[in-house]
């Protein structure tokens, strides 16, 4: 899957576009009709330690999800945020299933 990232007033090392590569690539596995995925990375200039925001936008036919978490570091966001959308997609799917 095709994941463009998008860095909000930094650049962004390969390191961490390769981890969230990786890490988007496994929602293959949970639900195979996504159509693209846009991920955001942001810095927020507060003196609060958690001001690291990656947001996900998944295109699946006839829906999209979104997701924003906001976290210490920006590994930790791409982990929570993933799982969550491996549960939306398994619902989905699900759904989906029963009406078959």
């Amino acid at each position: 899957m095709k994941v463009n990232t998008q860095a909000v007033n930094f650049n962004v090392n390969q390191e961490l576009l390769d981890f969230i590569q990786q890490k988007m690539n496994k929602l293959d596995t949970f639900y195979d009709k996504i159509i693209k995925s846009d991920v955001f990375l942001k810095v927020e200039n507060t003196s609060d330690k958690e001001n690291k925001i990656f947001e996900a936008r998944i295109s699946v036919p006839g829906d999209s999800f979104v997701v924003k978490k906001q976290c210490k570091t920006f590994e930790e966001g791409v982990d929570i945020a993933v799982a969550s959308l491996e549960r939306q997609l398994k619902k989905r799917k699900a759904k989906l299933r029963a009406h078959l």
